[in-house]
């Protein structure tokens, strides 16, 4: 089995861009069309909180948090206390929002975490559980890029400087034994930073070969007459590798865990749902991306889409330090001290009370 490769996201190292989104600064705010998140009449408030502010992205590889809104499953497990919603189009924005309190807990990729908790020194953030893996390809445009070492020379699209797919795909480059300045994208192979909104268009275009991108993009490519050339599963053990984490401000884990706990509930039983209803499931996430994102996908997009991500309650941490260690091996992180970015406790206690093993924090929990 090959070695994990390296993809960190919002490396120390490279430049960041934080999207300043919506009315509130940070986020905009997630509609409730279906009302099935109303809190119920004369239910009970956690601690007496009035709310807990949730954020996520409007995207399939956070389906947990899609599905769960969608269909009121975290809303149930909270009672009294209201779940507010915001939606977020980038990690550096959401971490920007936990650290101003706007949110508490979140949805959001492995690379913004690290980011985020080591800029901090280990002060802002705790990762409490994960969402979901795999759900990242290469596409490119068969008629100019027909195997892996035609990729030289081309022009490939990454979300976002320093982004997870980004560095996954320039730690590729290198292991194909290629040049690429990791700044300007220029070298053996074009790196094209682009949005993932555009990049369709930009394909279309011809002024891209092809993107490494997460999905839905990626299956929108495909729409459009790509190729999947690689999916990046296949470069790791057992096909798995974080893709989306739950975060919490470690204040408010500190304040309101019976809170946590709720919504870590709602989550490990959203999980479940989503395992025993496929269809449904993914008719609830696009749902959801409707009410969000103002429309919802195509089923030649979305079902290609929603066959490639796994949700899971494991955080899968041993990945996540493996990015890690590889992007210092690449030069492009000094090396992070993570340990106690993760604290499992509150998942652990929520997966026996419901009859399911424990997960692991690959030693890098709270003590």
């Amino acid at each position: 089995m090959p070695a994990p490769r390296t993809r960190l996201a919002a490396l120390a190292a490279l430049p960041l861009l934080a999207l300043v989104l919506g009315a509130c600064g940070y986020g905009s705010e997630a509609s409730d069309e279906d009302g099935k998140a109303k809190v119920a009449e004369g239910a009970e408030k956690i601690d007496g909180l009035d709310s807990v502010k949730i954020g996520y992205f409007p995207n399939l590889t956070h389906a947990t948090a899609l599905v769960g809104n969608q269909e009121g499953l975290f809303q149930k497990e909270l009672g009294g206390t209201e779940a507010k919603y915001a939606t977020f189009n980038a990690g550096p924005s959401e971490i920007e929002a936990l650290n101003a309190e706007s949110i508490d807990i979140g949805w959001i990729g492995p690379s913004p975490a690290i980011n985020g908790y080591t800029k901090s020194q280990g002060k802002n953030l705790r990762i409490i559980g994960g969402s979901a893996s795999g759900g990242v390809k290469l596409v490119v445009d068969p008629k100019k890029i027909k195997s892996l070492k035609d990729v030289k020379g081309k022009k490939i699209a990454t979300p976002q400087l320093g982004n997870t797919q980004d560095v996954a795909f320039l730690n590729w480059i290198a292991e194909q034994g290629w040049d690429v300045d990791a700044q300007s994208g220029k070298g053996d192979v074009s790196v094209v930073r682009t949005d993932n909104k555009i990049t369709p268009d930009a394909y279309k275009s011809g002024s891209i070969d092809g993107a490494w991108v997460p999905e839905p993009t990626a299956s929108k490519l495909v729409a459009e007459g790509g190729k999947v050339l690689l999916d990046e599963a296949d470069l790791w053990p057992d096909k798995k590798f974080v893709i989306t984490n739950i975060i919490v401000r470690q204040q408010f884990l500190k304040d309101h865990p019976k809170v946590v706990e709720a919504v870590l509930r709602g989550a490990v039983k959203t999980n479940a749902w989503i395992a025993k209803n496929p269809e449904k499931a993914k008719a609830a996430a696009n749902a959801r991306l409707k009410a969000d994102a103002g429309k919802p996908l195509p089923a030649e997009v979305l079902d290609p889409a929603w066959k490639s991500i796994r949700t899971t309650d494991d955080p899968l941490a041993a990945t996540l330090d493996a990015e890690a260690d590889h992007a210092v091996k690449a030069g492009l992180l000094e090396k992070p001290d993570l340990k106690g970015i993760y604290d499992l406790r509150p998942l652990n206690k929520v997966l026996k009370a419901e009859g399911e093993s424990p997960v692991d924090d690959a030693g890098l929990g709270v003590k």
